[in-house]
């Protein structure tokens, strides 16, 4: 299922980028944060529309910023934290909400970043970084236990999880299609550029200290991330740790008939002591 534009770092902008970089030394993050984030304010859509029941959670960052997101009730106790890519809003990803309730039975905390949606202010590392945790304690704050509580982030979504777990460790983290950093995204497209951004969600420096069992799941076939970036960071990771290859996988997907992937979610969810259920 396509979601919008490109949710990392890639495409010819970026030698635009450098001369601007150059020239606007003094804005840096505030031209960068133009081409790394693609924030869309109206929500197309809300899980009532494919028969989820839900509701609204309205919450503050720490820095008073208000955001929004939508808590969707599973079959079991166990409840994903999830942290969307760098395009549109959580409107685009109720299909993907409708994946994970109807094939593991769980529940999706699903949150805009600054900038998106109802989400108040305008995206930036610093500010992301805030908006996820300012998400977790809103979910506790609803009624879901910590222990219940597993982190899952696909693309940006899996550095703001990164950057999350290292400092407030889960239950479990799970991570689709992620990156090692920016600068490494930006100099797969064109070497050494990556040294002129500021923006680094650096997720190979990090992962490293992660202390829950963790699973990273990439299409071999992804058309925006690197592969072989999945790979790095699994290989940084330490402890318990699962890599799943989607065979075929593109970026933008995630289908119900990817049997083997439900499974390497049941598998993994099970091994952590957390209630999953067949569809």
């Amino acid at each position: 299922m396509a979601r919008g534009k490109p949710a990392a770092v890639r495409g010819p902008w970026l030698v635009v980028l450098a001369a601007m970089t150059v020239i606007t030394a003094g804005c840096r993050e505030s031209v960068e944060a133009r081409f790394i984030y693609y924030p869309a304010r109206a929500i197309a859509g809300d899980p009532a529309q494919l028969d989820l029941q839900y509701r609204d959670v309205h919450f503050s960052a720490r820095d008073g910023v208000r955001l929004h997101g939508w808590l969707i009730p599973g079959r079991v106790p166990t409840t994903l934290l999830y942290s969307h890519g760098n395009a549109g809003n959580i409107g685009d990803r109720v299909p993907i909400a409708r994946l994970l309730v109807d094939q593991l039975g769980v529940g999706v905390f699903m949150y805009d970043y600054r900038g998106y949606g109802r989400s108040e202010g305008a995206p930036s590392e610093t500010g992301l970084a805030s908006d996820v945790r300012a998400a977790r304690s809103a979910l506790l704050r609803e009624g879901v236990a910590a222990e219940h509580v597993v982190y899952f982030g696909r693309s940006l979504g899996a550095a703001v999880t990164v950057d999350l777990a290292v400092e407030q460790p889960a239950r479990a983290v799970v991570l689709e299609s992620p990156f090692t950093s920016v600068p490494a995204m930006a100099n797969s497209v064109l070497p050494g550029i990556g040294r002129l951004f500021h923006t680094r969600w650096d997720s190979l420096a990090k992962i490293g200290k992660l202390q829950a069992p963790l699973l990273i799941l990439h299409g071999d076939a992804d058309e925006v991330i690197p592969y072989a970036q999945g790979q790095a960071l699994f290989a940084a990771a330490r402890g318990r740790k699962t890599f799943f290859t989607i065979r075929g996988g593109r970026h933008y997907q995630m289908e119900a008939a990817w049997s083997d992937y439900w499974k390497a979610w049941r598998s993994f969810l099970g091994e952590a002591g957390l209630p999953a259920t067949q569809p």
